[in-house]
């Protein structure tokens, strides 16, 4: 099962109906990128409207296999929603189109294919149907980089992109899930240079995998102030538990080497390094 499927099921058995939202629209955008939908029949279909994003993902795959008609399909469903948004999804497609058709050498049918599909546009996109229309004369086998880029693979790259982008924006969610944004804004404050150490404790979200590919662009966290966590108690260690240093460099916090003295009949055994010594040679340190 997936590390996101274990979090959530995990979430979900916790969570409000806000809370569930948010899950159910990450499962959702999860779909355009690959996630398995039998996943998501099986673990939690009743909080995700998947016909919508499974119309999405046939979409996207099209355009990836170099396929416009289901996309145009798609902006032709939503017409009014799209133009009250001012989106230029349709001409990019449109743009891309007639390459295909000059890049294929049917320069007769892209000129049909311009005045049919790309005069519409010139009012408001002159310079860039200018620009696409002009390859009509450099063709694919051009060597001028202004018009070369036009028939590259990127091109395509660029338009599922775009689809994505108006896609989320029709329907009201942002371009990163908001779980991710929720789960970064915690790890930020988290994550320090000791959570990538091997020695990591478990307790710490940051000993997963999962979160730890989350974390990876965030900055580490800005403590103003050092906090000395004991190993063995996992406490605070300040004035009301200071800190003890072993001979070997090692530091604990006064409770748990008082309770190891008392059991060990004043001995001290290092955790980390089996190192014994007696206590009456620790030393008190002292947190400024």
């Amino acid at each position: 099962m997936p590390f996101v499927i274990m979090i959530l099921r995990e979430l979900l058995s916790i969570g409000s109906c806000s809370q569930d939202r948010t899950y159910s629209i990450y499962l959702q955008s999860q779909i355009l990128f690959g996630l398995e939908h039998n996943h998501l029949t099986v673990y939690m279909q009743d909080l995700v409207d998947i016909d919508v994003f499974l119309d999405a993902k046939r979409v996207i795959d099209s355009l990836r296999n170099k396929e416009i008609a289901p996309a145009l399909a798609w902006c032709a469903e939503n017409k009014s929603r799209l133009k009250k948004s001012k989106s230029k999804l349709e001409f990019l497609l449109r743009l891309q189109e007639f390459v295909e058709l000059v890049k294929a050498k049917n320069f007769l049918q892209a000129i049909s294919y311009a005045r049919k599909y790309l005069a519409p546009w010139g009012s408001t996109h002159m310079k860039e149907l200018q620009r696409v229309t002009a390859t009509l004369v450099f063709r694919s086998s051009t060597n001028c980089a202004q018009y070369k880029v036009l028939f590259e693979q990127n091109q395509w790259d660029s338009l599922v992109d775009q689809f994505k982008q108006e896609f989320y924006k029709l329907y009201g969610m942002t371009l990163e899930p908001l779980l991710n944004i929720y789960l970064q804004a915690g790890l930020t404050a988290l994550k320090t240079p000791f959570c990538f150490e091997g020695n990591c404790p478990k307790e710490d979200p940051l000993s997963l995998d999962g979160f730890r590919k989350l974390a990876e662009p965030l900055p580490f966290s800005k403590q103003h102030h050092s906090k000395l966590v004991c190993h063995i108690t996992k406490e605070l260690m300040d004035t009301e538990n200071p800190p003890l240093v072993l001979p070997n460099g090692y530091v604990y916090s006064t409770k748990a080497l008082d309770e190891m003295a008392k059991k060990n009949g004043g001995k001290i055994i290092c955790p980390r390094t089996g190192e014994e010594c007696n206590y009456t040679e620790l030393v008190k340190a002292y947190i400024s």
